[in-house]
């Protein structure tokens, strides 16, 4: 039986970024038996422990941000958390902070309404083009657009979104001959986009070959709810 309830705030770094959602859950849940941790678990069958997260990350993602919660089965300090459990997370995610929230609250998932993320790709741009000039035009290109389709495809067949209605802000700039993106992505009950995503739609709109959409590296610097009219930091809610 849970007793009290632990909001997490921890990374995914370089060294895990290529785990899979489900492999980066596994790796935290081997460092929580290490630590001995009070850890609540379910009851029946297949008992796991009780822990959730506020969004899964894509693989390939790396992240600065990342909130989970766990339900404890005895009274645990956070400062005694933090100490407990870093000593036995692998190289590439730390934990950062920690606090009590209410046990039986609103869920991570359901609160969080938006992510933020950074996209760094190199570009091979000829001489011609001016590369300031050219990271305006990428984004012009994108709010230009009336609707911008991107076509999902899954075993059940495709379907395609309007990357716009998800997207709240979009700006690059270069530097270093790499396109660097800064992207503010609503997720919603009805879905959400991905940066990988946005940046093959914009490749497609600015009819640009100038850049393969794999040599992208995303990073989620932000997670957040919604407070009056206004975003805050997911852990702060």
């Amino acid at each position: 039986m849970a007793v009290q309830k632990l909001r997490v705030e921890i990374t995914k770094g370089e060294p895990v970024r290529y785990l899979s959602h489900l492999e980066y859950l596994r790796a935290i849940e081997r460092a929580l038996r290490r630590s001995a941790l009070p850890i609540a678990y379910t009851e029946g069958f297949n008992p796991h422990m009780k822990m959730s997260f506020a969004s899964a990350l894509a693989v390939g993602v790396t992240s600065s941000c990342e909130n989970l919660e766990l339900e404890m089965a005895e009274p645990v300090a956070c400062e005694a958390f933090v100490n407990r459990l870093a000593k036995d997370l692998p190289e590439g995610i730390v934990i950062k902070r920690c606090r009590e929230v209410p046990l039986r609250g609103k869920s991570l998932m359901s609160e969080v309404r938006l992510a933020s993320y950074t996209v760094s790709i190199p570009v091979r741009l000829p001489e011609a083009l001016a590369g300031e000039r050219f990271a305006e035009k990428v984004i012009e290109s994108f709010w230009q657009a009336p609707i911008v389709l991107y076509t999902r495809h899954n075993p059940k067949g495709r379907r395609e979104i309007n990357l716009k209605s998800y997207i709240t802000d979009l700006a690059a700039k270069m530097e270093n001959e790499c396109l660097n993106l800064l992207m503010k992505i609503r997720i919603t009950g009805e879905g959400s986009a991905k940066p990988e995503e946005v940046l093959e739609a914009l490749a497609a709109i600015h009819g640009s070959s100038f850049w393969e959409p794999d040599e992208a590296l995303a990073h989620r610097t932000g997670l957040f709810a919604v407070s009056g009219h206004n975003y805050i930091p997911i852990f702060e809610v």
